[in-house]
C-alpha cells in the first residue's frame, strides 16, 4: 500500500522551517491504518519477539495494536515523571537541552527480545534512548519499527547493529 498518501506535511510546525509529518489521516482511515499494523506484524512474526515497547505518544498508537497482532506484552516508554512504579531513566541530548524518557523497571524481564515501536525515526535520539533502557534491564534490542524514516537526519546510524523497519521513507 502506498502509504505516502494517508502523510500529510505540515510546514513550519512546531517551529518555522520544519514540515511536519502528520500521520492523523493514516489514522482516520480504519482499513490503510490495520494494513500499516498488518504489515509490522508480517515483518515482525517469526521474530521470537517478547515484548513491545512503544514510545510517548504516537508510538503507543502503532506499538498497543502491533503487539496485540503479535501476542505480546505492550511496555510504554514516558517522559520522565510519568509512570507510577519504579522506573528506570536516560537522559538524552536534543537540539537544544536535554530530554529524559522512563520505563518501569519490570518492563522489560533480563534476557528478553524487545521490539521498539515509534511513529518517526528522525534523528535518532529518542529510539537510542528506549534502546538503553532496555539494555539497562537486561533486555536485548531485537529491532526498530517506525511508521515514517527521515533518512536524510541519519537516525538509523545512531542505531548501528539494531533492525530498523520502516513502511515510509523520506
Amino acid at each position: 500500500m502506498e502509504f505516502t498518501k494517508y502523510i500529510r506535511d505540515v510546514p513550519d510546525f512546531p517551529k518555522k522551517g520544519i514540515v511536519f509529518k502528520d500521520i492523523t489521516p493514516l489514522l482516520q482511515d480504519p482499513a490503510v491504518f490495520s494494513s500499516a499494523i498488518r504489515g509490522f506484524a508480517r515483518h515482525y512474526k517469526g521474530k521470537k519477539i517478547d515484548s513491545v515497547v512503544a514510545i510517548e505518544a504516537r508510538g503507543f498508537i502503532i506499538g498497543a495494536p502491533l503487539a496485540l497482532e503479535l501476542g505480546a506484552p505492550f511496555v510504554p516508554v514516558r517522559k520522565k515523571g510519568k509512570l507510577p512504579h519504579k522506573t528506570a531513566s536516560v537522559e538524552y541530548a536534543l537540539e537544544y537541552g536535554t530530554a529524559a524518557v522512563e520505563i518501569h523497571r519490570d518492563g522489560v524481564p533480563p534476557g528478553k527480545r524487545v521490539l521498539i515501536v515509534d511513529d518517526v525515526l528522525a534523528t535518532g535520539g529518542t529510539a537510542l534512548a528506549a534502546k538503553s533502557l532496555i539494555e539497562q534491564l537486561g533486555g536485548h534490542v531485537a529491532g526498530l519499527a517506525v511508521l515514517i524514516e527521515l533518512g536524510f537526519l541519519n537516525g538509523r546510524e545512531k542505531l548501528a547493529g539494531v533492525d530498523v523497519f520502516s513502511l515510509v521513507r523520506y
